[in-house]
């Protein structure tokens, strides 16, 4: 027999041997029924000493066997409560060790790079599609479904770098695709880490106007449609209260202008930022242009310093070196890609549309696709209109989108082009159009117009009016088809769309009061196609008030009408049109 199998007998002995000594005790002999009883008695404890094995273990285990009773009894209890209740513990037991994963998260070995979680696959090298960057299939996901395979230099150059976890500065211009660049590797960084509403917030990014930021915006909310992390916008102009409760509730990745992310810093009670591992500044210039500086050195000083940070500028000023300095780590990432804007992009363009409504549309949508123009046209507060103006004046390059509120009297230096998008409303104000390029003495312009084959009578009256022009087709190889892009854009995206909406509305309204109706018919246009310059698969239904627009007319009363289009006789206002 094993030493413990005696000690444990012996102890069943000594048990067995108390017991009923206890009890020869408290029986009495004299009485003959008590001994039966005793004897039933004996039988019982006998039978119940034999069956305490566990009880009667060894002494010197007592303490922890105790404990280890105590565990199983609140194990049994866990088990016997609500799933619900259950799930909810193991959701607070997932939060906790996500917690210590934050907190344990190396930030550095020597170099200024961010270890990446166990598991992270690295890109291959050099890779030029999305699919070699290794992305988690959630991300992937998102990007096939936003049209876009193959990367831009700035994505090639910069997204690996950024998942390995360095700190880059970036000159690269709007419009090279830097949206993405940064937006995805801060995205996967979320993920790997499993971040939740209250680990707070992991990534800010900081732009300089509220547009951006709602632009930026739309392109995190696709990049995150397939990920739980939470996100959302911080902007001057919007609801503050609302902002503070999503922020208390836990946002992981947050885009916002630096005044108001800022104040929230300061003033936002439950505002949780400590685990924050990554700040991309996006366009740095131009937030130290609008004033922005002191703003951005306190955003810098409050925020946690264990962080990656990514700094994207146009150009190198000294403040923005200064910027960079106070916010990277010694030793960043230099990545320039604007080499492309010696040739294509320093060139100062406006094109000219017909409606108030079409300009706000063509401006948010080439903004939101990082090709970065200026909106101006009549129904803009007066000092928009200014700002916009000295702008778009004061720029080496650029593009400005507006009506004809431009084209008179307003004096804007070495435009190289002029494009007359949509048709003039007679000769008089295509020649005051094409008066914005080739001003002074020595300057040099060109202009374009684009007519449909209905509306080839327009030249015509330009001839009359002895203005030469050269006709050409644009040959169909020489154009990016992207409509399919354009219309996923427009469908998914409720802001753009509703700005379709109205520009497409906008359009048909100033076309159909056109004083040259014979030879801009409103019937002749194929409203498919029309549509689709919208972004739209198919018009979409709109009621279109004729008599309303018909108010143009008062502008070419009292002088002489182009072409054989006599003057027509105003119609009911209550008169529409669905189209």
């Amino acid at each position: 027999m094993s030493p413990a199998a005696v000690e444990s007998s012996n102890k069943r002995k000594r048990s067995h041997k108390s017991k009923k000594s206890a009890e020869a005790a408290a029986a009495p002999a004299h009485n003959g029924v008590e001994k039966a009883r005793k004897k039933a008695r004996k039988a019982k404890e006998d039978e119940a000493v034999v069956e305490e094995p566990v009880v009667a273990d060894a002494s010197a285990q007592e303490d922890s066997d105790e404990d280890d009773v105590e565990d199983q009894s609140e194990s049994h209890k866990d088990t016997a409560e609500a799933t619900g209740s259950k799930e909810a513990e193991n959701g607070d037991e997932a939060d906790d060790n996500d917690d210590s994963q934050l907190a344990d998260l190396p930030s550095g070995t020597g170099s200024n790079a961010l270890d990446l979680p166990s598991g992270t696959t690295m890109p291959t090298p050099n890779p030029v599609r999305f699919e070699e960057l290794n992305l988690s299939e959630r991300t992937m996901s998102a990007i096939k479904e936003m049209g876009f395979e193959k990367m831009t230099e700035i994505q090639q150059k910069t997204i690996p770098p950024l998942l390995s976890g360095r700190d880059v500065l970036g000159a690269a211009k709007t419009g090279s695709g830097k949206t993405l660049a940064f937006l995805i590797p801060a995205i996967e960084m979320l993920s790997q880490l499993r971040f939740k509403p209250r680990n707070g917030t992991g990534v800010i990014v900081v732009s300089p106007t509220r547009e951006l930021a709602l632009q930026i915006f739309g392109v995190a909310r696709e990049l995150m449609s397939n990920h739980s992390q939470t996100f959302g916008i911080l902007i001057g102009g919007a609801n503050r209260s609302a902002e503070a409760e999503k922020l208390r509730k836990g946002l992981n990745l947050i885009i916002a202008t630096p005044g108001r992310l800022l104040d929230h810093l300061h003033n936002t009670q439950g505002f949780v930022f400590k685990n924050l591992r990554s700040l991309i500044i996006d366009e740095a210039d131009r937030i130290l242009e609008v004033g922005f500086e002191d703003e951005m050195r306190s955003i810098i000083k409050i925020l946690p310093t264990e962080r990656q940070t990514m700094l994207f500028s146009a150009t190198q000023t000294t403040k923005v070196e200064d910027l960079a300095r106070i916010s990277l780590k010694p030793g960043p990432l230099y990545i320039n890609v604007d080499y492309r804007a010696e040739h294509n992009q320093k060139k100062k363009v406006i094109v000219f549309l017909s409606s108030c409504a079409s300009v706000d549309f063509y401006s948010e949508l080439l903004n939101y696709i990082d090709l970065p123009v200026l909106g101006l046209h009549g129904k803009l507060k007066q000092q928009a209109r200014t700002n916009r103006f000295f702008e778009f004046v004061n720029a080496q390059s650029g593009t400005l989108i507006c009506t004809d509120v431009a084209a008179r009297g307003l004096d804007i230096p070495e435009v190289d082009w002029v494009i007359q998008f949509d048709p003039p409303d007679d000769p008089r104000d295509y020649i005051h159009r094409v008066g914005r390029t080739a001003r002074g003495a020595n300057g040099k312009g060109r202009s374009l117009m684009f007519l449909l084959p209905s509306e080839v009578g327009f030249l015509k009256l330009l001839k009359e009016n002895r203005v030469p022009l050269v006709e050409f087709e644009l040959p169909s190889n020489k154009i990016l088809n992207i409509q399919s892009q354009l219309e996923a854009l427009i469908s998914k995206n409720y802001y753009l769309n509703k700005s379709a909406k109205d520009g497409y509305r906008s359009y048909l309204q100033s076309y159909a009061s056109h004083s040259l109706r014979s030879v801009f018919d409103v019937h002749k246009l194929d409203l498919v196609k029309v549509a689709k310059s919208f972004g739209f698969s198919t018009p979409p239904r709109i009621d279109i008030s004729l008599g309303a627009s018909l108010s143009r007319d008062k502008k070419v009363e009292g002088r002489r009408a182009y072409g054989s289009q006599p003057q027509q006789a105003r119609r009911p206002m209550k008169q529409g049109k669905r189209f």
